[in-house]
């Protein structure tokens, strides 16, 4: 169907005005009369809509075309809008495509986020994930360009895998068969499976990552990572997108160095090539976020060891609900108390306890620690964790049998070190806690297209 996109007509009238134009798109608000009807229609080209108006005395309409959701064809004369700066379409001819029925959920009365998390398939009608998932596009886009224009190689790594990333042992199963009790042993029931042993969904594509990097020194990856971890927050999902440069040659001060202007390359193309998107979210999400987002662009990350960071929190005039000792890992609340409060602008955390991180991250000299760190942003918490990879065969075999971990899962992963092993360093950030910052979306269910986390999978 032959028609111009809504987005080219609002960014360069002076191509279109006085001319012919046809527009397709749907019915978002419309206000009737007896002689004149005004239809506001998106067709989803940009955050902007184009008004149509109608002279009900000079072409008949059918009345479905004026409802809320209906999808119309609308073909008349660009002309300058009656008020304002803007231009509309005087129709000669309104064509009705799809109609659509009283009991459209989405009215003009405000909907709240919840009820809308229970249409996921009709939400990203309403301004509010039109604008998310406009936002969360070119933020995508601009990931891309920073490290293609870095000399980064695109690396696509296994969603299947035998080997848990994070040792924690929350990943989903892969299988094609289900219980059956004729396998005496577990060994025995993966042995006739379709990989002939277990195989999970990846937690993360680092560990493959890793081997691209040893031969590109930079790559990263950008695909979804599966977590099956029973956490029903806000801030957890089942499945998320996950972004992992891994960078040989590089040490925990320069991965931070890279993870931090990354962060502000992909803030500022949001700021400059989603204006209308950011004002929306600044009028009715966060009072201040562009403010806050082109302070974040133009100030430096702080930088704060985790050991100084507990006696910080141990001081504050604060009652946790989580008690603050050194060896305890960063709760959401003290994250924001950090990077609200004290340093009032994202901040790494650096040099974790290595009991509590994992198994390949770099051992510090001092035995207790590791080169780790996670950038801590305000309203969030951690959206970066960043390390880097221990280097060293044995230290590394030491991690993983103190951890009581199945090495000949991870053969492949060692023979790196003992090829030509390299310095080297990597971090992973979770698009949707990225989105949720850069948006001032308060949950992360919704800035994801269906979310699945625990008990949903709408």
């Amino acid at each position: 169907m032959k028609h111009t996109d809504i987005v080219d007509i609002l960014n360069q009238p002076e191509e279109y005005l006085g001319k012919t134009a046809v527009v397709c798109g749907w019915v978002r608000t419309s206000r009737d009369s007896s002689a004149v009807a005004f239809l506001e229609l998106s067709d989803g080209t940009c955050f902007r809509r184009l008004q149509a108006v109608i002279d009900k005395q000079a072409i008949a309409v059918d009345p479905e075309c004026t409802k809320n959701g209906a999808s119309v064809r609308v073909e008349g004369q660009i002309v300058k809008a009656f008020k304002g700066d803007g231009v509309e379409i005087n129709a000669a001819s309104v064509s009705l495509l799809g109609k659509c029925p009283p009991e459209y959920p989405i009215q003009k009365k405000r909907t709240t986020l919840e009820f809308l998390r229970s249409i996921p398939h009709l939400r990203l009608r309403t301004n509010t994930f039109n604008a998310v998932f406009r936002v969360r596009s070119v933020a995508a886009q601009a990931i891309h360009r920073y490290f293609h224009d870095n000399h980064y190689v695109y690396v696509n790594t296994p969603i299947i895998t035998a080997s848990d990333c994070e040792g924690a042992g929350e990943m989903f199963r892969v299988t094609t068969q289900g219980y059956d009790a004729k396998y005496a042993s577990e060994e025995e029931y993966y042995k006739n499976d379709f990989f002939g042993q277990k195989a999970g969904l990846s937690v993360s594509g680092q560990l493959e990552g890793e081997v691209a990097a040893m031969a590109f020194s930079k790559i990263y990856t950008f695909g979804p990572s599966f977590r099956a971890e029973n956490s029903n927050t806000t801030r957890h999902l089942a499945e998320f997108w996950h972004i992992e440069p891994e960078v040989a040659f590089a040490e925990l001060p320069d991965i931070m160095e890279i993870a931090e202007d990354m962060i502000k390359y992909v803030i500022r193309a949001v700021l400059e090539e989603c204006p209308d998107e950011m004002t929306f979210f600044d009028s009715f999400m966060e009072k201040g976020l562009k403010d806050k987002l082109w302070h974040v662009v133009n100030s430096k990350f702080g930088v704060v060891d985790y050991t100084d960071a507990i006696e910080i929190l141990k001081k504050a005039d604060v009652k946790f609900q989580y008690p603050v000792d050194w060896g305890c890992d960063i709760q959401t609340e003290h994250e924001r108390y950090l990077t609200e409060v004290v340093f009032r602008k994202p901040v790494f955390v650096i040099n974790y306890p290595k009991a509590i991180k994992s198994f390949y991250m770099k051992q510090n000299a001092d035995g207790k620690t590791v080169a780790a760190t996670d950038l801590l942003v305000p309203g969030i918490g951690e959206i970066i964790g960043c390390s880097e990879r221990e280097a060293d065969l044995d230290k590394l075999l030491q991690a993983m049998q103190d951890r009581k971990m199945d090495i000949s899962s991870y053969r492949q992963y060692l023979d790196l070190r003992t090829f030509g092993s390299v310095p080297h360093s990597g971090f992973g950030l979770g698009f949707e806690r990225f989105v949720m910052y850069v948006t001032g979306m308060e949950n992360i269910r919704d800035v994801t297209l269906f979310p699945r986390s625990v008990g949903n999978i709408m």
